[in-house]
């Protein structure tokens, strides 16, 4: 194996054993295979795309979660990943069926060209048996996929620097397959996502320049705002906009039901079939910014928030007692000794193997919940670790509301400086330092976060600047997108050319994929300075670090007191 998607990759160079996240060899391989097969449904959705056959939204829908699936934290489960190989076979097969039955006298011989190149197949008349051999590659024997995958990951790139480019455009369409299976769920879809996912995905398998190159993980940027924006007008239509919250921490007498991740959907159908059967229900993790929505506040068994982070799951879970609802990534290893291991269930692209995975919804239709609410009903209530209130609520149509406020904040010198501190939390003991620098920032400094990074400061008693507290917290990681919007605002409302003028900061924590997208969504925007840690990707080689240095000023974090002493300077 070897694997560097993620912050954590092991030596600042990859995992080659097992994965620091724990995802075993047999998984890494997997996942890398179902990649392959996901750029050879590009590769042939694009080429009838290039024949004039239009390609069915549920291709674009199936490489979207695809991609999800292989996220870091996701899908520990072979079993699930070799059927999520079955059926991405099963698409090339109709893809080909759908190519063979073009109508007669349309010019194949370019399309073969290209598919040819994907696949590595010499030009010859046989062409049709060895796309059958070689391109779809089917295997009713599941033991046949390890021997595949080990000739078709990461390293089967070898020139260094076009596979750093590749891998940053695949592990940013990640993020954005992530955030648009949420939309989709929602009901919101876009062709131009779909689109963009199939020609990007293809182009991973074309001989381009590097400037050709540079330009679609640029696009990738564009793709990903438009992406975050769908999945906002999907969060906001079914939920209403956020507002401003107080949570609580502390715990009921009742028996609960802990649900993590990001998916509103799921959190919706789990607080209508909990209505009334005694059991409470308290978010984890990324799920905490469901508390802001006013379509949940009128659950009363919503009882708050429980917990911190991702990385804290394995005590988190355990004083908690009743069941867990993993609802996208960012489970961890279950370990035999954890007494959590018989009542934490998975449900969408998440997979563990030996849990329980409630099932996709029917068309018109809701999961069922009541095998997790009847065990919960057996359950002793959460034990209490702590007590209070968290504030957050502050996504852009609420900020917007306190533009005035806001403004006048500045011009009098009362806020200095605004930090974005958003992105990823995890286990590294250098994310101390986001927690630092929230502490020692000065007080006329206002952070501005989303993602589960904001776990390192959210707690602490930082106070507030004229009524306006000095964490505003967006919500989850997609939520990047209404600290994109609330810049933008105020770009506009100081009359500013360039989004760099304004006294704004971006101090960014990264892990997954979902932060590579929402980075590239910055870049695309013009951002520039970022600062990037506690580490910066493994994925980026030398002179590809040059480029994103040169063009847009990334450099990494240093020290808390080094930074601030920048960043309240503009720099």
């Amino acid at each position: 194996m070897f694997c560097f998607q993620c912050q954590e990759a092991a030596k600042g160079t990859g995992c080659t054993v097992k994965g620091v996240c724990g995802k075993q060899e047999s998984t890494a391989n997997l996942q890398d295979l179902l990649i392959y097969d996901l750029r050879g449904i590009a590769v042939l959705a694009k080429a009838l795309q290039g024949a004039g056959v239009e390609t069915h939204s549920d291709i674009g829908r199936f490489l979207a979660q695809g991609l999800f699936t292989t996220i870091t934290n996701a899908n520990f489960d072979d079993q699930s990943l070799q059927e999520w190989i079955s059926r991405s076979q099963a698409i090339k097969q109709e893809l080909k069926e759908q190519f063979d039955g073009m109508a007669a006298g349309a010019d194949k011989s370019s399309i073969w060209q290209k598919l040819m190149g994907f696949f590595g197949m010499a030009d010859n008349e046989n062409r049709g048996a060895q796309l059958d051999a070689s391109a779809l590659w089917f295997s009713s024997d599941v033991s046949s996929y390890q021997d595949k995958a080990r000739g078709v990951g990461v390293l089967a790139t070898e020139n260094e620097d076009v596979r750093s480019l590749r891998e940053l455009l695949i592990l940013g369409l990640k993020g954005i397959g992530a955030y648009s299976d949420h939309a989709m769920v929602l009901g919101v879809e876009k062709a131009e996502i779909y689109d963009f996912l199939i020609e990007a995905l293809a182009s991973t398998t074309e001989d381009l320049s590097v400037d050709e190159m540079v330009a679609l993980v640029l696009r990738a940027g564009e793709c990903a705002v438009t992406t975050m924006a769908a999945l906002d007008q999907a969060n906001t239509q079914s939920y209403g906009n956020p507002e401003i919250t107080e949570v609580n921490i502390g715990v009921s007498t009742n028996p609960g039901i802990l649900i993590s991740g990001h998916d509103l959907k799921d959190m919706e159908e789990l607080l209508e079939q909990t209505k009334d059967t005694g059991v409470d229900v308290y978010t984890h993790g990324e799920m905490l910014p469901a508390n802001y929505y006013p379509a949940f506040k009128k659950y009363a068994h919503l009882k708050g928030n429980y917990g911190g982070s991702w990385w804290h799951q394995n005590t988190d879970f355990e004083t908690f007692n009743g069941p867990i609802l993993m609802t996208t990534n960012c489970i961890i290893p279950i370990k035999e000794a954890n007494s959590y291991k018989d009542r934490i269930y998975s449900t969408g692209v998440v997979g563990y193997p030996g849990i329980i995975h409630i099932s996709e919804r029917r068309q018109g239709g809701s999961k069922d919940f009541t095998a997790i609410i009847e065990q919960a009903k057996q359950c002793a209530p959460p034990q209490e670790i702590e007590t209070g209130t968290i504030v957050g609520g502050f996504a852009h149509n609420q900020v917007l509301a306190l533009a005035d406020k806001v403004v006048d904040a500045v011009k009098s010198g009362a806020i200095k400086r605004f930090v974005v501190m958003a992105g990823c939390d995890g286990r590294q003991k250098g994310r101390q330092y986001f927690t630092e620098v929230a502490e020692k920032l000065p007080q006329d400094a206002v952070i501005l976060t989303a993602g589960c990074a904001k776990y390192r400061y959210n707690k602490l008693n930082l106070g507030e600047i004229g009524g306006i507290p000095r964490v505003l917290d967006a919500g989850q990681c997609n939520d990047s997108y209404s600290l994109a919007v609330i810049a933008l605002k105020l770009k506009e409302v100081f009359a500013l050319d360039d989004i760099n003028e304004l006294p704004i900061s971006f101090d960014l924590g990264w892990y997954e994929q979902k932060a590579v997208a929402v980075l590239l969504a910055l870049l695309h925007l013009g951002v520039k300075g970022i600062r990037l840690g506690p580490s910066l990707p493994a994925f980026i080689s030398p002179a590809v670090l040059n480029v994103l240095v040169e063009n847009f000023d990334i450099k990494p974090i240093t020290t808390p007191e080094a930074d601030i002493e920048a960043m309240m300077a503009g720099n």
